[in-house]
């Protein structure tokens, strides 16, 4: 039987909230930088989306369909392409025609609804493959949780859902001495099986590519397959999973990863290896053991787990709040509300407030449009405020009109 590896692309941009006062507090309902957000989704497309879609067509069609991908596209995403980008979806599509591209499940938010209410999560996932259907015309079957988060519990309900796959992250505190290149299965459910990232060969084209001061430098396309058989001489599936805007805006153009990625599947398939999409992979490969997760994991900082977003007080404090609004929300049945508070959630502004330094540090300092963390979260809790007296305002009027 064939090894396998496996390529797996998030895909999200977030909805960037303007600087919202104290004094706007009650008098002013717009939240969102609509310039910020147009001006870097464009920049992103033009740098990342639009050339890397481009390329991963050329892989597909000059392969025969033996090269394939999966990506996970937020909500959040798709609506800003569809508003500042029409034509990053339909170079998604194009990839969709070929039947070589897997469209993973998430929720629709990129939130962390996992994490504090099952019955919105099950909304925001529902919604999700819902626009999946809408836009690529697919029903997902593999679900990607928001920054690959996973627990044993997480993965029961993902199961209860409908699928069948999961992906989450190698870590090392829960693997031991395991390896990440076997599929696993759902401690609590072993109808789903699991999906580990190899973060030492995935971080070595999403973060070390063009570190010149790296022992790997220059990374190759013939090195890399190389060491992808060796990772895989005690292994099955080799899971790649990254950013995607790994190519073109964290590791520009310059860098050569498009030039890497344009030889490396002729690379791959050169050393008998061949490409599977999550969902296929799984179906391929046995799952050797159940995979006992107790606390949520994630694909984050060096502890792979959910502080990078609830590590805080801050953080904290403005997921305690904004969750705590749920049911009155709900209760308005006002869809401009619900649209917000999902906005709201995304974990990009939990982000924002983490206070980590260090190597992290530097990372989370690289996707902040705060100068601190403390900035983030007044400018957060502020605009919560107006969104609170909003809500109570409508149940207000929904009272008096019965």
């Amino acid at each position: 039987m064939n090894k396998t590896v496996c390529f797996y692309f998030q895909v999200h941009q977030p909805d960037r909230l303007r600087q919202f006062r104290f004094f706007d507090i009650g008098n002013d309902a717009h939240y969102l930088d609509d310039f910020s957000n147009r001006t870097i989704v464009r920049r992103v497309a033009e740098r990342c989306y639009l050339p890397a879609n481009k390329l991963l067509l050329e892989l597909i069609l000059k392969h025969n369909g033996a090269f394939k991908v999966a990506f996970s596209i937020s909500g959040a995403a798709i609506e800003q392409f569809e508003r500042y980008t029409p034509e990053v979806i339909d170079s998604f599509k194009a990839l969709a025609e070929t039947g070589c591209v897997e469209f993973l499940a998430e929720t629709y938010s990129h939130s962390l609804a996992s994490l504090a209410s099952t019955a919105e999560f099950k909304k925001q996932v529902k919604q999700h493959a819902d626009l999946m259907k809408r836009v690529f015309g697919v029903k997902p079957t593999t679900f990607r949780n928001t920054e690959l988060i996973y627990s044993d519990d997480i993965g029961e309900t993902v199961a209860g859902m409908g699928y069948n796959v999961m992906l989450t992250e190698g870590a090392k505190h829960i693997l031991g001495w395991k390896s990440p290149d076997f599929v696993y299965a759902n401690a609590l459910d072993p109808r789903l099986k699991v999906l580990l990232r190899n973060f030492n060969l995935s971080d070595d084209i999403a973060f070390r590519f063009s570190d010149q001061s790296w022992a790997g430098w220059p990374l190759t396309a013939d090195k890399f397959a190389d060491w992808s058989v060796a990772a895989l001489a005690q292994g099955d599936v080799l899971n790649l999973f990254m950013d995607y805007e790994t190519f073109g805006e964290h590791q520009r153009s310059a860098s050569g990863i498009f030039d890497f990625m344009e030889a490396l599947p002729a690379a791959i398939l050169a050393r008998g290896l061949e490409f599977c999409t999550p969902a296929e992979a799984a179906q391929k490969h046995q799952a050797v053991a159940p995979l006992n997760v107790p606390y949520p994991i994630s694909w984050a900082d060096e502890e792979r787990d959910t502080s990078a977003w609830l590590g805080n007080e801050l953080q904290e404090e403005a997921f305690n709040k904004l969750y705590s609004l749920e049911a009155d929300i709900y209760k308005t049945k006002d869809e401009g509300l619900l649209a917000m508070f999902r906005r709201l959630q995304e974990s990009d502004h939990f982000y924002y407030m983490c206070t980590k330094f260090f190597s992290d540090g530097s990372v989370h300092s690289y996707f902040n449009p705060y100068d601190t963390p403390y900035e983030a979260f007044i400018n957060y809790m502020n605009v919560l405020a107006d969104f609170e007296l909003r809500v109570k305002e409508k149940l207000k009027v929904k009272k008096t009109t019965k």
